[in-house]
C-alpha cells in the first residue's frame, strides 16, 4: 500500500496519530497506539518527524516488526508500554504456522491491531499484544490449528529466534533499483527485472516497478520471499569505480 498525504488510509492514521498525542497532552502522560505494521510505522516517523511530538516505537522486544506509538510526555520506559508476550508450547512434531495462531485469535473477534509480532519455533511459540487482551487469549484458548497448546507468560529473555540480520558491504555497478535486488536475491539482474516487473519488490513498503528507480540511504528495499535489505552508508568506490554500500540484510 503506497501511503500519500491524500491517501484515505493515510488520514485516517493521521486522525489516529493526532488523536494519541492530543490524549497525551490532556492526560499529562504517555498514550499508545498500535500495533502498526511496518509500513504505518514508516509513515508514521516520516509524518511526526515534521511536528514537534516527542515519540518512540515498542514492540515488546529489540527489532520487532510491529510496534506500538508512544506518544511520550514523559520519559519512555518500556515496561510501561502495554504489551505482554504469550507462550504457547506444543508437542515438536506438531507444525504450526504463523497463520495458525493468527487466525485463532483473530476468531475470538480481536483486532489486528492489538497483536504484535508472533515468533515461532519447534514445539514453541511466542505472541506478543496488548496486555489488555492478554488474560481473554489465555482463557478461550486450548488449541491452535487443532493442536493442544499449553499457555504461560513468556521468558523475554528466551525468545524464539525471528530473523537473521547480517551486516555486510557490497559493490554495485549503480545504485538502481534492479542491481541491488539482484545482489540481495542473489539473482541475476534480468532474473531481479522480472521480480521488479512482477510487482514482487517494495522500497519503505511502498511497491516500486520501476527498473532504474535509484536507491539511497536509509531506504528498505524488501523482495516477497526474499527478506529486506537496508542501505546503511554509502562507503565510497572501488579502484575500478564501482560502487561501495553498507547494508544489511534481514532474512
Amino acid at each position: 500500500m503506497v501511503y500519500t498525504s491524500d491517501n484515505p488510509d493515510n488520514s485516517l492514521l493521521i486522525s489516529k496519530l493526532e488523536d494519541t498525542f492530543g490524549l497525551a497532552l490532556v492526560r499529562h502522560k504517555n498514550c499508545y497506539l498500535g500495533f502498526l505494521n511496518e509500513a504505518e510505522i514508516y509513515f508514521a516517523e516520516e509524518y511526526l518527524k515534521k511536528s514537534d511530538y516527542d515519540f518512540c516505537f515498542w514492540g515488546g522486544y529489540e527489532n520487532s516488526e510491529r510496534k506500538i506509538l508512544c506518544a511520550l510526555y514523559n520519559d519512555f520506559v518500556s515496561d510501561d508500554v502495554p504489551v505482554s508476550a504469550i507462550e504457547f508450547s506444543y508437542r515438536k512434531t506438531d507444525k504450526l504456522s504463523h497463520r495458525d495462531f493468527l487466525g485463532t485469535i483473530m476468531s475470538l473477534g480481536i483486532e489486528r491491531d492489538t497483536v504484535g509480532d508472533i515468533l515461532i519455533e519447534e514445539g514453541r511459540s511466542v505472541v506478543f499484544v496488548k496486555t489488555e487482551i492478554k488474560d481473554y487469549i489465555i482463557s478461550q484458548i486450548d488449541k491452535i490449528g487443532g493442536v493442544g497448546v499449553k499457555i504461560s507468560e513468556a521468558d523475554l529473555e528466551n525468545l524464539p529466534d525471528k530473523e537473521e540480520f547480517k551486516d555486510q558491504t557490497v559493490t554495485l555497478s549503480s545504485l538502481r533499483l534492479d542491481a541491488i535486488v539482484a545482489v540481495f536475491a542473489g539473482v541475476s539482474r534480468e532474473k531481479a527485472q522480472r521480480l521488479i516487473s512482477q510487482g514482487l519488490v517494495m522500497i519503505n513498503y511502498s511497491p516500486c516497478s520501476s527498473l532504474s528507480r535509484k536507491v539511497k540511504v536509509n531506504d528498505i528495499v524488501s523482495v516477497r520471499k526474499h527478506g529486506k535489505c537496508i542501505i546503511k552508508n554509502l562507503i565510497g568506490e572501488t579502484k575500478k569505480g564501482r560502487l561501495k554500500l553498507a547494508v544489511q540484510f534481514i532474512r
